[in-house]
């Protein structure tokens, strides 16, 4: 045996284009496959025919990823030099915080593991392959590129092939490349360079899986190198962060520097005094504890949990936590159409019928109970018999099985032949009868090159022919019609998004039936035309109007297919979508410098023909356009733009699980609707956190006027550290809790996606804190510096300023709850674990005080319920204040002309 010859440079593309003489040489192998030898040095060569596995996280580094946040920084900061001052108490209750805080985290993103997890079990285990000239079984992670491998129907595509040899084959390929139907590959001859992925018929990609038919084909790429390698491999790439992790991680940067600018401010000025270090560090760490708000990433956290419960009950589940109030800041929703704005069941919706017209066909997907109605009423008899004329030759051309009963496990076949028989049954034939009393004799399978397929049977000693196939091929050979005509209508029906296909049959001649079995290469010899049939995939129920939600909403919806760019657009024009051609790109004019600009793709609703590459560059061209981008989709080749996105969401009951794993979210339902509701509840959600932010930081604020304004006016230190960590953390701490679970307010899916870029801590919140935390801090210093300075002990002054501060939280959080409408107008019936959380703060803040041990950890004391009665209107100031600070804004904004109102949040 000659020694094999050593292969030559792999193109990284183009096979297509090459023809199997060339592909042969370029690989260096011939049909007989290749040696031992050979095989095992490409092995080494190329390595193994398997997708990467990322090393798996073990807990303690999901754990260690809790702690990656600004805040966490600040937090461990306050708690080390808490432990350098030996002031354990302040110290044990940061620590506290942070493990809560972590647990939690780490609950939620142990659940989600390894983007590629799935795509790696997407190639088969074992195939047959010619090795030293004969066929073997062998691991498929084993191939190599040269080697030769046969395929039959059913079998899993396990590298990049170039088809040799192929006989009636066809290759779902809809996870990798979008494409709702089976589609027909041939041997063929090489095809043009720019051929686009889903129209390169002499290829098998690894993932798809063969329909019907068998093959030889050479391996040209495996493992990483193939397409479905290369979707792997952008999954490795880091993921944009949802946009509520940037404008946390921007806001508390913000509030470490201020923190720090604090501390050097207050540091300077004791030591300028004469101060001991030990002085100034205690100062120090009590003004930090003051406006660092420690309870904040608790708070956060449980109010992303209450959201992430919340968009459960509505179908939507959230992988990652931060990812929870995403879809409430998208502007646009990029969606795949099949099996995501379609069903991805192909269903006969029109037929055209000779002397009859057009019917059409109520029903989608394996319905049963859809009528064929004329002009809105059922078929006259003569109609309805041509109706079933045609139903009983498709169903008898035929070889799916469908049993209504059986569910998903009694339906096989092509999707065709399934639409087909599902559409005999609505004619009122019994389909298994059917077939019992008609015998096939002979049959010639659905090619790639004829374009037909036919079957002969034989019923009641009459052989009849019958063929169903494509339009341009049967038409031309059927009798008494006007040729013309009706391929014009068939054209007129593909232009309406239509699959057409063309029914026709004919009874054999005497002369033919003694035959027995005429020549099948003449099937299409005097044929009677039965009528044309249109198919289409049709529209889920809920997704025209959950379309038309999302546009009130503010947020485009844009539509990404692999289809045809005619079948695109007509559901474009029923979803409204688009309504007119210029509304649509395919993925050739994407690679086109001079059309595929970002400007254009912002500007475009439909991408047709379009590959996994071009929903990748889709995304991040609408993202350099300035916009937050949610992508939905279920396929393989929805992961890596999914992954790309701000907000991937993923189909869950009918997706992949590799569009599962590259997505944030998972819709349970696979309801295109329930993108709109994950659309409230994630304004709702970014909403509440706002008024969680607004309470911590307008509370930590008035703690840090006070505590500025005694030390600068020659007053001891207003609360200890202990005191303030008592506030931040237990007192205020449920109320943060509660504020979570504020219902959405009025009109959040009526106003526009927040700006893009826009900080959590706007001018309005500003504003806001900045008024509340004047208020409740002067007149905070104001009981503080009274009580001192009429004879009252630094432990009697505090006791009384922390009874004040308390009751400011439960009368201020009331103010929190909407940032423009009254506290007086919103019910308080959305909120009852609110108003309950306002009482457990006063308890235990009273009950501390007569608690032996914390009542001295806390310097705290009870009062006699008359200073408490003189405190209660002290601390109603603060919403006295805010109420009119909301109604001269909310007169400001209706003397403002129309159309120049600022954007608000939620």
């Amino acid at each position: 045996m000659s020694a094999d010859p050593e292969p030559g440079p792999l193109p990284a593309d183009g096979w297509h284009a090459l023809d199997a003489a060339a592909t042969f040489g370029r690989l260096a192998t011939t049909a007989a496959g290749l040696g031992d030898g050979e095989a095992a040095r490409r092995l080494a060569q190329y390595g193994p025919n398997a997708l990467p596995e990322p090393p798996s996280r073990s807990l303690a580094l999901i754990v260690l990823g809790q702690l990656k946040s600004p805040l966490i920084y600040l937090l461990l900061a306050a708690a080390s030099v808490s432990l350098v001052l030996a002031e354990i108490d302040q110290a044990v209750f940061i620590f506290i915080v942070l493990a809560i805080n972590t647990a939690i985290g780490a609950a939620q993103e142990s659940r989600a593991e390894a983007n590629t997890a799935a795509l790696r079990t997407a190639i088969t285990t074992v195939c047959r392959v010619w090795r030293q000239r004969t066929v073997r079984l062998t691991d498929s992670k084993a191939l190599v590129p040269g080697d030769v491998v046969i395929l039959e129907a059913g079998d899993r595509v396990p590298a990049d092939l170039r088809l040799l040899s192929a006989s009636e084959l066809q290759a779902d390929e809809s996870a990798l490349t979008g494409e709702s139907l089976p589609v027909a590959k041939a041997a063929g001859v090489a095809l043009a360079p720019d051929t686009p992925l889903a129209e390169r018929a002499t290829m098998l990609f690894a993932g798809s899986t063969l329909h019907r038919g068998g093959c030889q084909a050479v391996v040209i790429a495996t493992g990483t190198h193939t397409e479905l390698g290369h979707i792997a491999g952008s999954l490795q790439n880091a993921s944009a962060p949802p946009p509520l992790t940037v404008k946390l991680d921007r806001f508390t940067r913000m509030l470490g520097l201020v923190a720090l600018a604090l501390v050097a401010v207050v540091v300077t000025q004791q030591l300028s005094t004469g101060a001991s270090l030990h002085a100034t560090f205690f100062v120090a760490v009590a003004l930090a504890v003051s406006v660092i708000p420690e309870g904040l990433p608790v708070a956060v956290t449980v109010a992303l949990s209450v959201a992430t419960r919340r968009m459960a009950r509505r179908n939507v589940i959230v992988r990652h936590l931060p990812a929870v109030e995403g879809l409430g800041a998208c502007t646009v929703v990029a969606t795949d159409k099949t099996g995501t704005l379609t069903r991805n069941q192909l269903t006969a919706k029109r037929l055209w019928l000779p002397g009859h017209g057009a019917v059409a066909i109520e029903g989608a997907g394996f319905d049963l109970g859809g009528r064929l109605l004329q002009e809105g009423v059922p078929l006259a008899p003569p109609a309805q018999e041509a109706a079933r004329d045609l139903a009983a030759a498709a169903a008898l051309c035929n070889d799916a099985a469908f049993d209504p009963d059986g569910g998903a496990a009694g339906r096989s076949g092509d999707t065709v032949d399934l639409a087909f028989l599902v559409l005999a049954m609505k004619t009122g034939l019994d389909v298994a009868e059917l077939r019992h009393t008609a015998r096939r004799t002979a049959e010639l399978p659905f090619s790639a090159e004829r374009k037909y397929a036919a079957s002969l049977d034989e019923q009641d000693g009459v052989l009849r022919l019958h063929v169903k196939g494509a339009a341009e091929v049967l038409v031309p050979h059927c009798l008494g019609i006007d040729v013309d005509a009706v391929l014009s209508l068939a054209d007129e029906m593909a232009g309406q998004g239509y699959r057409v296909m063309a029914v026709a049959a004919r009874t054999l001649g005497v002369d033919e039936a003694a035959g027995r079995r005429p020549r099948m290469d003449r099937a299409l010899e005097g044929l009677t035309l039965l009528g044309l049939v249109g198919f289409i995939d049709p529209l889920r129920t809920e997704a025209k109007a959950a379309v038309a939600d999302c546009r009130g909403a503010g947020v485009a919806v844009k539509m990404i297919t692999g289809d045809h760019a005619a079948t695109a657009l007509s559901i474009a024009r029923d979803l409204g979508i688009a309504a007119r051609a210029e509304e649509v790109m395919t993925g050739r004019q994407l690679d086109d410098p001079a059309t595929g600009t970002d400007a254009r793709i912002a500007a475009t609703s439909v991408f047709a023909r379009v590959e996994p590459s071009h929903k990748v560059r889709i995304v991040e061209a609408l993202q350099r356009c300035g916009h937050v981008v949610a992508m939905t989709g279920d396929g393989v080749n929805d992961a890596p733009a999914l992954h790309r996105a701000d907000l991937g969401v993923a189909m869950g009951r009918d997706g992949t699980d590799a569009a599962r794993d590259a997505a944030d979210l998972v819709l349970t339902d696979d309801n295109f609707a329930s993108i709109t509701a994950g659309i409230q509840e994630g304004r709702a959600a970014y909403a509440n956190i706002r008024k969680v932010i607004y309470l911590a930081i307008s509370t930590g604020a008035a703690e840090a006027v006070f505590f500025l304004m005694a030390l600068f006016t020659g007053f001891p230190v207003p609360l200890t550290a202990v005191q303030l960590l008592w506030l931040n953390l237990v007192t205020n701490g449920g109320q943060h809790v509660a504020l979570a679970l504020e219902k959405p307010e009025p009109g959040l899916l009526s106003r526009p996606p927040r700006r893009t870029g826009e900080a959590i801590f706007d001018a309005l919140m500003i504003r806001q804190t900045a008024l509340s935390g004047a208020v409740i801090g002067i007149v905070g210093y104001l009981v503080f510096a009274w009580a001192i300075s009429a004879g009252w002990s630094e432990f009697e002054a505090r006791n009384v300023l922390l009874f004040l501060m308390v009751a400011f939280e439960n009368v201020h959080v009331m103010n929190c709850r909407s940032e423009t409408i009254s506290a007086f107008r919103v019910p308080l019936a959305n909120n009852w674990p609110l108003l309950a959380s306002i009482v457990a703060a006063q308890a235990i803040h009273i009950g501390a005080a007569f608690t032996p041990g914390l009542r001295d950890v806390l310097d705290l004391a009870p009062i006699p319920w008359e200073q408490w009665a003189l405190l209660a209107p002290m601390a109603l100031s603060v919403l006295v204040v805010m109420e009119i600070d909301k109604a001269l804004r909310a007169r400001r904004q209706r003397r403002r002309p129309a159309g120049t109102e600022p954007l608000t949040a939620g």
